[in-house]
């Protein structure tokens, strides 16, 4: 998973400096960063991003001290201190030689009285965002040997790597003007340094191999090639979607690697269940997070409290709030004791054998492969994109009832990691499910591009609104997950009806219509037509439907009227009347009735 938090001057860009970049533990004053580090047992930071290029950086390269403290607790050129010599040198002051080398506006300016915002006093410097893999893989990473664990880092830099690149091409902006209303890409790319971290910060130090991915707020406009500022809150919009991205790619390189599969686990009754290596026994997660216990002690306590206050349980909102207050609260101290990443491992293995044995620790590779050769008999990893966007649609719809894109986006991997199982994607998959949704089964309603569902087309008879989904999604006793399960349910269902009867040859029934296996061409509006004061009108397949069921009932009419006539003549023609004499002669041409057939009758 993927969790992001700001660095600003002050309290943040300490914690970056004493923590961050020497494990997450401690680093003394006065200690240089590069002997911090190898106390420490962690490698030191690298340079990532497509934007190193526009300051003489390479990527791969090592992030120096000085470097960091410029780039990310000044912003500042990482090479400030050379060309600010140089501009003196050649008779520049120093507050011209100090403005040159700064990267937009200078952060003396907003600590100046010109500022009365209290906010940009303290300005964002950089994004720090954390890089965890699911639980198994840090145990797989921490108990096998060192081929296992080289390998399974490898699959962590490639995704990594790769979701960093999604984000500085199709989310990171850069603003400008008075309020950031004028935004758009940057002009190279993202500025990022890399530090790899081995354990938790519990005080019993556990496996958690985990990644900081410090990404520097200076950015270039792509218009005038100017420094200015990212925008905060589009990266935060699409935080989740760049995590659902990262534990796809991760499970791809896994597979493909190792040869591994991947299954869910439910982690909570009723709520979304997490991806984890198929065969690594269940019980190494719980001796591996030891921080969730903590976390599961101090809940019960805050929730009581909650209840007390407000008279009422807790809703998801309040709950995640109430779930971040207790880990704040059972937060521990950093371990203080240096131990290299051979001497972790060491213990680490020693403590699961003695808690679980050392049958269990040894052949845990072993029964990977086994039950990935189980998964992958059992599981056929075929995306269907009609059944995706379906699928797509009624748990975002479930779980959130108004939604934008980048929710479809994220729900869609997640479709695509609980169906492939580590196989490879096509690339752009997720985007072609997500303009299904668009295309088929979503209408605008309100404004800022906010959109909900419009399941009419599969249900074009239903005179209220999501009338089908309503008993489903009212189920207020069920958790919204498995409510959202449910809908999809009932909406695959649909889908596989409507292709059952059209492959079988049979007559659509009067509520069924086709459902498009590929996304239409046209795009749905996604905002109201302000000038003229109404939703554009939504192109479906109703009108189609409604003018062939005409077309059918006039054809049962006529033929009805047939049978009407049919049965009066029958009548008619069962009246005795008299016969005439029959003649001397037959005719030259007697008329031939069919044996089987009754004059008259249609």
């Amino acid at each position: 998973m993927i969790s992001m938090s700001e660095v600003r001057p002050g309290n943040g860009w300490r914690y970056l400096f004493r923590g961050v970049m020497v494990g997450d533990g401690h680093r003394p004053a006065g200690k240089p960063l590069r002997a911090a580090q190898d106390e420490a047992g962690v490698p030191p930071g690298v340079w990532k991003g497509r934007g190193l290029a526009a300051l003489d950086l390479t990527v791969g390269d090592v992030v120096t001290e000085r470097q960091a403290e410029l780039l990310l607790g000044e912003g500042q050129h990482p090479d400030a201190d050379r060309i600010e010599r140089e501009l003196l040198a050649q008779g520049k002051s120093p507050a011209q030689a100090r403005r040159a080398t700064a990267l937009g506006r200078p952060i003396e300016h907003n600590r100046s009285p010109e500022t009365d915002n209290a906010k940009e006093r303290t300005p964002w410097l950089a994004f720090d965002l954390t890089f965890r893999p699911p639980p198994t893989a840090h145990l797989a990473w921490a108990l096998m040997d060192d081929r296992h664990r080289q390998v399974l880092e490898l699959c962590d830099d490639i995704a990594r790597d790769k979701t960093l690149a999604w984000l500085e091409e199709s989310v990171a902006e850069i603003r400008w003007k008075a309020g950031g209303k004028r935004r758009a890409r940057v002009k190279d790319g993202l500025i990022v340094a890399v530090f790899r971290h081995y354990e938790s910060r519990a005080t019993e130090s556990k496996p958690l191999l985990h990644a900081h991915a410090v990404v520097s707020i200076r950015a270039r406009r792509p218009h005038d090639g100017r420094w200015g500022n990212l925008s905060a809150d589009s990266m935060l919009t699409h935080i989740v979607a760049a995590d659902t991205l990262y534990i796809l790619y991760f499970m791809e390189e896994v597979s493909a690697r190792l040869g591994w599969a991947w299954e869910p686990r439910e982690v909570t009754p009723g709520r979304r269940p997490v991806m984890e290596i198929a065969g690594i026994d269940q019980r190494l997660i719980g001796w591996q997070s030891t921080r969730r216990q903590q976390i599961e002690d101090a809940l019960p306590i805050l929730t009581a409290r909650y209840e007390e206050k407000h008279g009422h349980a807790p809703g998801e909102r309040a709950g995640y709030a109430l779930g971040c207050q207790a880990a704040d609260q059972t937060r521990p101290p950093k371990r203080t004791e240096l131990l290299s990443l051979t001497e972790l491992r060491e213990r680490w293995r020693d403590s699961a054998i003695r808690a679980y044995g050392v049958d269990v620790v040894d052949r845990l590779a072993e029964r990977a492969r086994a039950a990935a050769a189980a998964v992958w008999a059992r599981v056929r990893p075929v995306v269907d994109i009609a059944l995706a966007a379906v699928d797509v649609v009624a748990v975002v719809y479930v779980m959130r009832g108004a939604f934008k894109r980048h929710h479809l986006l994220a729900e869609a991997r997640r479709h695509l990691a609980y169906v492939l199982r580590g196989r490879p994607h096509r690339p752009g998959l997720d985007e072609q499910i997500v303009q299904a949704v668009v295309d088929d089964y979503t209408r605008p309603v309100g404004r800022g591009r906010m959109m909900t569902a419009d399941l009419r087309v599969l249900y074009p008879r239903d005179t209220e609104d999501q009338t089908v989904l309503r008993p489903l999604t009212r189920k207020r006793t069920a958790p919204p997950y498995e409510r959202a399960r449910l809908a999809a349910g009932a909406l695959r269902t649909r889908v596989q009806a409507v292709r059952r009867a059209d492959r079988l040859g049979s007559r659509s029934r009067p509520r069924a219509v086709a459902v498009p296996a590929t996304p239409r061409s046209r795009l749905r509006p996604t905002r109201t037509d302000r000038k003229a004061g109404r939703v554009p009108e939504q192109a479906t397949d109703v009108a189609a439907m409604n003018q062939t069921r005409a077309t059918f009932e006039a054809a049962a009419a006529k033929m009805a009227a047939k049978l009407t006539d049919g049965v009066r003549d029958r009548a008619v023609a069962s009246v005795p009347r008299l016969q005439p004499t029959a003649p001397a002669t037959p005719p030259t041409h007697p008329q031939q009735l069919s044996p089987c057939r009754t004059p008259g009758v249609a």
